[in-house]
């Protein structure tokens, strides 16, 4: 899931997909109604891998948080958010229970069950298993290993040959 391409942009609704960069700002499309429009430096605009949320601990990635939540729905949707707050922040505690009961708002927790229905019904919940350090760098060797042992390609004898060639000059005129 790369949640660096979806953003949340301050005073509107939903999120949003970078589509292209601009000059000045971003081209982004949303994903309620496939929209796309000009999300200016002006705008408040965070990426969702940047977003966390406090613990008693350590503060938690919203990666972390939506991956637990499509756990426990087998990466079906989660539940309505027009439920009472008791039960929206008892729910809530299930996925995440070391978040911070003071500094963690209902709304906000609202709009991270909205965020996560939003994703998983465009299909953006992509979960991939981080492989261990050791074996990413088997894998680096394997291919510089692999790039070296290829043969390049011998040039065409064709172009070889037209290369050699010296040019042809006409005759000179007598008059």
């Amino acid at each position: 899931m790369k949640l660096k391409d979806i953003l949340a942009i301050s005073g509107m609704p939903g999120l949003y997909k970078v589509v292209a960069q601009a000059k000045n700002g971003v081209i982004v499309e949303s994903l309620i109604d496939k929209k796309r429009f000009p999300a200016f430096s002006s705008h408040k605009i965070s990426s969702l891998e940047d977003i966390i949320v406090y613990t008693s601990g350590d503060d938690t990635p919203l990666k972390d948080i939506f991956k637990s939540i499509s756990e426990k729905h087998n990466g079906g949707p989660s539940i309505d958010t027009k439920i009472e707050d008791k039960k929206i922040r008892a729910y809530f505690e299930e996925v995440l229970p070391t978040f911070d009961k003071e500094r963690v708002y209902t709304s906000d927790i609202k709009k991270l069950i909205n965020w996560y229905n939003l994703l998983q019904k465009n299909n953006l919940l992509i979960f991939e298993d981080e492989k261990p350090v050791e074996e990413v760098k088997e894998e680096k060797k394997e291919k510089a290993e692999g790039k070296t042992a290829k043969e390049k390609k011998a040039p065409k004898a064709e172009t070889a040959e037209k290369k050699a060639a010296p040019k042809k000059k006409a005759p000179k005129k007598e008059d």
